[in-house]
Formats: structure tokens, sequence, C-alpha cells
């Protein structure tokens, strides 16, 4: 007995009710737990006899003959019923689940598994998607169209091989990394809307720096001398932006060398702690009965402009880097990072990144360039807080900031060698 295809039917057997369940539960008079199962189950089956038969034929008209079925059904239910529902969700879904119950005997078992269980979410989320779509603004459908332009249309005709000087520039591999940036800022935008006012002080600061750590800054700085008895508060979430910035870093980090993670995440993890602690203690100084935490309405963060900005920058910055490497050494590039960090630390921490994904760098130099990139980055913001904020949000600004730049140096003058994961 081949117990793989007793795993397989098993398997089909829950995708089915799974499906069907949540069919059920919206009373669809078309299809539910029993008849999803029953599909599900068809669909392996009729793969099992392709299988076994060595018939092409025997799938296609199994499908066929479902598909008659489905539309004989619309048809009974048109002429019995005056205000049938006739839609297509649980046709298609119905189609899906048969061709789920062929591929997990045809094709990859967790492929299928995968399709049937985000089927399953997707229908039960159709409320949730109706509203989240009621309630998107202009901006919101431009950040989308934007975000699928850049990533579905100008990424795959890019050509993916290296131009210029020092053989660096590779205009796939730069709108990749442009992709990247602008997808976490996407995606940090639109927790922001799903949370909207229900956002607490806490997770402002966290999806500020999801979002940008620097917009942030700007718009807390300048909030402060609109508003009273925002300064603490102000200081608290663009110093928890500005830590989870440090989380957007190591993520980068992590897509563009996964292997080389492990050397460079301990330090950055100890700055990262050294941060929240201070978080914690501005925390507990705010006073909460003046606790005026609306988060500001954020930008488009998918504005093709910016996109573009940022892909020259970095293919800027990946020349900057060869150059300086070449004619000074690595000691040139902490001029570099020091410089690019000042203004936006993505397109360095993904240049260095993309240096030492090559052996061009040792990692013991690579995660140091990127934090004093950090922390030029903390310094910049500061001085802009400084600017822009009351004398009350810079102090605490320049305690939190002060703290954390003075830690890092230390980090990267003292930190051992052999410390790592």
């Amino acid at each position: 007995m081949d117990y793989s295809d007793l795993s397989t039917l098993g398997i089909a057997f829950g995708l089915g009710l799974l499906v069907g369940l949540q069919r059920q539960r919206t009373d669809n008079k078309m299809a539910g737990v029993r008849t999803f199962t029953l599909i599900a189950i068809l669909g392996v089956l009729s793969a099992f006899l392709t299988r076994d038969f060595e018939n092409p034929y025997i799938l296609p008209v199994l499908g066929l003959s479902l598909t008659g079925l489905l539309i004989v059904a619309n048809i009974i239910k048109l002429k019995k019923f005056e205000d049938a529902d006739v839609g297509q969700t649980t046709e298609v879904a119905a189609l899906l689940m048969f061709a789920i119950g062929a591929y997990l005997v045809l094709g990859n078992q967790v492929i299928g598994i995968i399709v049937g269980g985000l089927m399953a979410v997707l229908l039960y989320a159709k409320e949730h998607l109706h509203d989240f779509i009621e309630n998107l603004m202009e901006k919101d459908l431009a950040a989308i169209m934007t975000f699928a332009g850049i990533s579905l249309i100008i990424l795959p005709i890019l050509p993916n091989q290296t131009y210029g000087p020092y053989d660096v520039l590779n205009p796939h591999n730069i709108w990749l990394m442009v992709v990247l940036i602008v997808g976490i800022s996407v995606v940090g935008y639109f927790i922001y809307k799903f949370l909207g006012k229900k956002a607490g002080i806490i997770s402002n600061g966290v999806l500020g720096g999801l979002i940008s750590s620097t917009a942030t800054t700007v718009s807390y700085a300048k909030k402060t001398k609109n508003a009273k008895n925002v300064d603490l508060i102000a200081a608290f979430i663009i110093t928890t932006a500005s830590a989870i910035a440090l989380v957007r870093i190591m993520f980068e980090v992590g897509v563009v060398i996964p292997e080389k993670l492990n050397f460079i995440a301990l330090p950055l993890i100890f700055e990262l702690v050294c941060m929240a602690l201070l978080c914690v203690g501005l925390f507990y100084l705010i006073n909460k009965e003046n606790n005026d935490d609306k988060m500001p309405e954020p930008d488009n963060p998918a504005q093709f402009k910016s996109a573009l900005v940022f892909g020259l920058l970095y293919g800027f910055i990946l020349l900057a880097v060869a150059f300086t490497k070449e004619k000074f050494g690595n000691e040139g590039l902490y001029i570099v990072a020091i410089i690019s960090g000042l203004t936006d630390v993505d397109a360095i921490t993904l240049s260095i990144s993309n240096l030492m994904k090559g052996d061009g760098l040792a990692t013991t130099t690579g995660w140091r360039l990127i934090l004093l990139a950090s922390l030029s980055n903390l310094f910049f913001k500061g001085i802009m807080a400084a600017v822009l904020g009351t004398k009350k949000m810079m102090k605490w600004i320049g305690i939190a900031f002060g703290i954390s730049i003075v830690i890092g140096l230390l980090i990267m003058w003292l930190w051992p060698e052999n410390w790592h994961f």
C-alpha cells in the first residue's frame, strides 16, 4: 500500500473541509462543506487515474464535467428563484479546489497546501477586504498602483548586467533594492491605515520606523510647536522610530546576505536594546493624562519620483564605495558611510551589504560601516528635531540620541571579533 497516496487524500479532505466550512457559513446554496470536500477528493482521484492509467485525457474530462455541473446548477437556480444570486466566487473556488486536489498528486504538495489555505483565508476575509477597499483614499490607490508599476513593470524589463566604471552598476539589482525599500514603506503605511486612530504612541513609533523614521521626526517635531504637552511624547515616538529603523536595517541585510546575518546582527541588536531601554525610560516619563497620540497622516510612500531618487542615490553610493575602496582602502569607506548616512541609511546599508556579498569587504568592517551610517543618520535627525521642534523636546531627543550615538561608537571600538551568533 502506498501510504503517500493516503496522505494526499487526507490533505485534500482537510482542505476541502476548510474551504467548504467557510462557504457554508455564508449560507451559500451552491456548495458547502460536503460538496467542497467531495470536489477536492474528485481532483485527487482524477489525478490518480491519470497517473496510474497513463491517460492524459481523464483529468481534463472530469474537470470539464465538473464545470458542466456548475453551469447546470446555476441554470436551475435561475429558473427556480426569481431573485437568484448567481455569483462567480463559489464556482471559481470549486474549480480551484478540483485543481488543487489534482496538483497535490501531480505537482508540489507544499504549493497545493499553501494555495488551498490562502484560498480559505481570502474567502473568509471578504467583508474585511471590502471595508478596506471602500476606505481607500486616492493616495492609497496611487501607492498601490505605483508600487505595482515599480515592481511588476519596470523591474522585469531592466537589463541584469553590469555597466560603467568599477563594474558595479547593475540596473536590475539597483531597482530590486528600490522595490525592497518601497515595499517596506508601503507595508508600514497600510498597517497604519488598518490601525488608524486606534494606534497608540508605541505603535506610532513602530510604524514611523517602518514607513520612514526621518519623516516621523519631521512630523512630530513640527507637531510640538502646534500643540501643548506633546514634547515628551514626540521625543518618545521619534526615538522609537529610530530604534525600529535598526530592525529595518537588519531586515535589509538579511534579504541581501542572509548567510552573513549571524555575524552582523549581534552588535546591531545590542545597539537596538540600548535604544529600546531609552524608549522605556521615556515612556514612563510621559504624562498619560495629556496624551495626544494620533500619528500624523503619512505621505504616499510609493511615489515614483522618490523611488527614482533613491535608485539614483543608491547607484551613486555604489560608485562612491567602489571608488573609495580602490583609492583609499577600507578606511575611506567610513567617510562615505558618515556622509551618505546623513540623508538615507537604506542606500548605504544595501550598498555595503552587496559589497560583503561578493567578499569584497570583511563582515567585521561591514557591520561597523552600517552602524556608523545609522549613527550619522541619528545625528542628522537630531539636528532636524532641534530646528523644527521645541527646546523641551530637543532636550529629551538630545539625551536619547546622544546616549545612543556614544554607545554605538563604543560598540564599534570595543566589540570583540569573536562575538556573534
